[in-house]
Order: C-alpha cells, then sequence, then structure tokens
C-alpha cells in the first residue's frame, strides 16, 4: 500500500494542510477539538511524517518558496529575475506563494510549512515586526531558513538584502534643498510598507536637520483617488515647491495633475521618484529617480538564503547594497 500523505491525512480530518502541519510542529496553538480530529486520522492512515523528511533528504530536488504580497507591484518581476536565475545556477526548484488577504498572514506561513520546501524567500515589506517574529518562530520550528529581500527587519536572526532608503531619502531630501526648495511634501502610501517608512525616516532627518517644516501626503495609490486627491490639494493653495514620491506611478499622477492647474515641472516643483520605473521615463518631464538594483537584490537574497540552506555561516545576514541617483528633467 502506497504510503500515505499529509493530503491524505488533512481530506480525511477535513481540515488544510497548514492545519495538519500545525497539530504535527505547534499542537498547542490548534484547538483541542480540531486536534483530535487530525491525530485521529493520523492514526487510521498509519501517516508518519518523517517519511516526507527522509524521501527529501534522498531527493536531489531542492524547492526554494517565494512569498509575495502583491504581484502587480512594479519591481516584483525584476526580483524573482535574479532569484531564478540564480536558482537554476543550483538546480532549485521554486515555487511561488501569494498572500491571501482574507486570511491572517501566519496562515500563509503555515502553507508554505505544509509544502515542505527548503527555504523561503520573503518579498513582503508591509510585516509587523510581530509578525516577523512569529514567522521566525515557525520557520525555526520547521528548520526552514529565510530572508527577505528588498525589506529591512531589524530583529536578531532576521536576515535581509536591501538598501539603505532611509540615507537615500536623505540625500533625495538634502538635492532638493540645496536646489533651494524650502516647501517639500513626502508622498506616500496609506498602507504603511516598512521600506515607505524608511524613505519617511530619511526625509524627516533632512527636515530637522536644516530646519525644513515636514509635509506629508498619503494616497492610496490607486490613480483615479490620486487624481481627485492631488485636485483637491492644488485647489487649496498649498505652498510647494517639490516633492519626493515613495513610487514612480504616484510621482507620475502628481505631475500630471500639477500640470493640469498650471504649475511648471521643475520651474514651480521639483519632482523625484524612489524606483527608477518605467514610468518615470514615460513621464513628461522624466523623473529623477532613486536607482535601486532590484535584480541585485533578487540574485543576492537567494545566494545568501543557499548559504543558510546548506548550514553555512556568512559573514553577514544583513545586506545592504549599493544604490545611485539618477538626474533628469523633473529636478534639471
Amino acid at each position: 500500500m502506497a504510503n500515505k500523505t499529509i493530503y491524505d491525512v488533512a481530506h480525511l480530518a477535513r481540515v488544510s494542510m497548514a492545519t495538519v502541519s500545525r497539530v504535527i510542529n505547534t499542537p498547542s496553538i490548534v484547538k483541542e477539538e480540531t486536534r483530535n480530529r487530525v491525530l485521529k486520522a493520523i492514526s487510521e492512515l498509519g501517516y508518519k511524517p518523517n517519511i516526507i523528511a527522509r524521501n527529501l533528504a534522498k531527493s536531489k530536488t531542492t524547492t526554494v518558496g517565494v512569498l509575495v504580497s502583491d504581484v502587480t507591484r512594479s519591481n516584483v518581476s525584476e526580483l524573482l529575475g535574479g532569484i531564478i536565475d540564480i536558482a537554476r545556477m543550483y538546480k532549485y526548484s521554486v515555487k511561488i506563494f501569494s498572500i491571501n488577504p482574507d486570511e491572517p498572514f501566519i496562515e500563509s506561513i503555515y502553507e508554505i510549512v505544509a509544502e515542505q520546501v527548503n527555504g523561503l524567500l520573503c518579498l513582503d515589506d508591509e510585516l509587523s515586526d510581530v509578525d516577523v517574529e512569529k514567522m521566525k518562530t515557525i520557520l525555526d520550528e520547521n528548520s526552514i531558513p529565510f530572508v527577505f529581500g528588498n525589506s529591512y527587519y531589524s530583529g536578531d536572526g532576521i536576515a535581509n538584502v536591501s538598501v539603505d532608503f532611509e540615507e537615500a531619502s536623505y540625500i533625495l531630501a538634502k538635492l532638493l534643498i540645496d536646489d533651494g526648495r524650502n516647501h517639500i511634501y513626502f508622498l506616500s502610501t496609506k498602507r504603511r510598507y516598512s521600506v515607505n517608512m524608511a524613505k519617511e525616516n530619511g526625509y524627516l532627518r533632512a527636515c530637522k536637520e536644516f530646519g525644513i517644516t515636514p509635509h506629508i501626503l498619503l494616497s492610496t495609490g490607486d490613480v483615479l483617488a490620486s487624481t481627485k486627491q492631488f485636485s483637491d490639494f492644488f485647489a487649496n493653495n498649498k505652498k510647494i515647491d517639490a516633492i519626493l514620491g515613495v513610487r514612480d506611478s504616484i510621482a507620475v499622477s502628481f505631475v500630471n495633475v500639477a500640470k493640469k492647474c498650471g504649475y511648471e515641472i521643475p520651474k514651480d516643483i521639483a519632482v523625484v521618484g524612489f524606483q527608477n520605473s518605467k514610468y518615470s521615463l514615460l513621464c513628461q518631464p522624466s523623473l529623477t529617480c532613486l536607482d535601486v538594483p532590484i535584480y541585485d537584490i533578487g540574485a543576492v537574497s537567494m545566494r545568501l538564503l543557499t548559504k543558510l540552506m546548506d548550514e553555512e555561516t556568512p559573514e553577514k545576514i544583513k545586506i545592504i547594497l549599493p544604490y545611485s541617483i539618477i538626474e533628469r528633467d523633473s529636478t534639471r
């Protein structure tokens, strides 16, 4: 008779594979009724969890999970390009996981654990420190190393590959201040991302150092909603001579509305973006941008994860890559 699998247990117990994984690895967090149902199914089927572990140990295939919060974001494909190229060199399989917004984040982690991946790359920068610590606990208990790509979490034992967004934002703000701009707005998102918060901190540091009053404007990122928001902003005759936009798409939306309201870019308002995406070149005038080595972040994240999966001790697990600033017509 064929060996029974975690899928068989989940089907018989009428639960998800993630719930079976929780019962096996962290039973105390599962409701008693559900836990007993899963244990009964395990007993009836004669399921032995270590069978999977032995099969994986004998297998030549290493599977890496990549957790993505939003596949529509402009930098995801480039990050994946770097990840997949390195994974191909090592003959790894790559599984993409997306976060279900209708269930707690931790449920997604248990689903990944149930898939028996050998390592995880997390491209989610929306997590709270509490969620990150919970995630670390679950993955450590299941001996699954992980790395955050293009985001930064400061906790001990949290591997990250990113650029210093706070320092970059400070430099960009100083660039505008040195150009004589005194009413600089920081355009961010209503949804809070760790990367955007770092950018905001750099902007605030520059404002404090040079005696500039900070102004933060939060946008949904939706083009139609942003257009109305920015139109209302200009209708109130706010003093403004520069903006820093955390996303190029937000910066371009602002530029379009500003031009319709009679402002000249960059004569009246200088504009800076943070992504150097295709939007930065499609914008008229073209956007001055922070140029983040997105592909390299993906590749280095994968290489760091490889070392952790091989139980090597890397020189450091928090890696900061260099960036550059590309000056274009929106600030000249």
